[in-house]
């Protein structure tokens, strides 16, 4: 199952989909038929469905598709909007409230010996500590109270990067809660936090406002480099794989030395 059919969700899905049938989702139907014509024609065994991952309908709907298939095995979940393209109210109902959602509703129906990874990102590694409440909030509040906590609301929230730092923040705590339920099925599930990953998203935002500090975290990294979405589809591989069967909870930063340099090294807020 994947949710998000862009360049990240395709590269795990080729990493992680040989032999298996594979259900890409999108907000778009002509994003996920895009897709699925490529993995198609690889070799792949896809199908296509639609998904707004903010509706609780849309994503119920999603999985009577999937589990009318057969056993789900896997979820890859990598829909999401970026701080360029949306609002804060909109990048907390897809980002954060939308990946609550999808966890939920597939810890429920994950197979045992299933897996799933989903992709957060290093922007939330370089949000300030939130209190001990604040993350348990984040990790544990019921699904649709989620939006309601206060240091949620738009008067606190103002800026789409805070939103989208607070939104996969909460991803990570999110994961490591819902692996305590998944693991009772015998499923595991995990994060992944990539930096800046050349995509068609990261062309947008590198072209947008923020598009020179994205340049100067490249330049500031230890790799000095953006990713690809290969690499993340490597370490997807690694966490959903039999090599992985150890870890579940966690998130994998995979940045590049990004946020080591944004605390230690030369991106350091001054």
């Amino acid at each position: 199952m994947v949710i998000g059919s862009g360049h990240i969700g395709q590269a795990i899905a080729r990493r992680v989909g040989v032999g298996k049938h594979v259900l890409l989702a999108d907000v778009r139907i002509e994003n996920a038929d895009d897709a699925a014509n490529v993995m198609a024609d690889a070799g792949y065994d896809v199908s296509t469905t639609t998904v707004d991952v903010a509706s609780r309908p849309a994503v119920d709907a999603l999985i009577h598709t999937a589990t009318a298939r057969g056993s789900v095995t896997g979820l890859i979940h990598a829909a999401g909007v970026s701080p360029s393209q949306a609002s804060p109210a909109t990048i907390l109902s897809v980002d954060l409230y939308g990946t609550a959602l999808i966890l939920e509703a597939f810890g429920a129906v994950i197979a045992n010996g299933g897996s799933g990874v989903v992709i957060a990102s290093q922007s939330g590694h370089r949000l300030p500590p939130l209190s001990i409440e604040q993350n348990h909030a984040l990790a544990t509040t019921p699904v649709e109270e989620l939006l309601s906590l206060p240091f949620l609301q738009p008067d606190v929230v103002t800026d789409s990067l805070h939103a989208y730092q607070l939104s996969k923040r909460g991803n990570v705590l999110r994961v490591a809660a819902e692996a305590v339920r998944w693991g009772t099925r015998g499923a595991r599930i995990n994060a992944i936090s990539p930096g800046i990953i050349i995509t068609p998203l990261a062309r947008n935002e590198l072209s947008g406002p923020r598009g020179d500090g994205y340049r100067r975290m490249i330049e500031a990294s230890a790799a000095g480099r953006a990713g690809t979405p290969d690499e993340v589809g490597n370490v997807a591989a690694l966490l959903m794989g039999p090599d992985g069967g150890f870890i579940t909870g966690s998130d994998v930063l995979m940045d590049g030395g990004v946020t080591a340099a944004y605390w230690y090294g030369d991106l350091r807020p001054t």
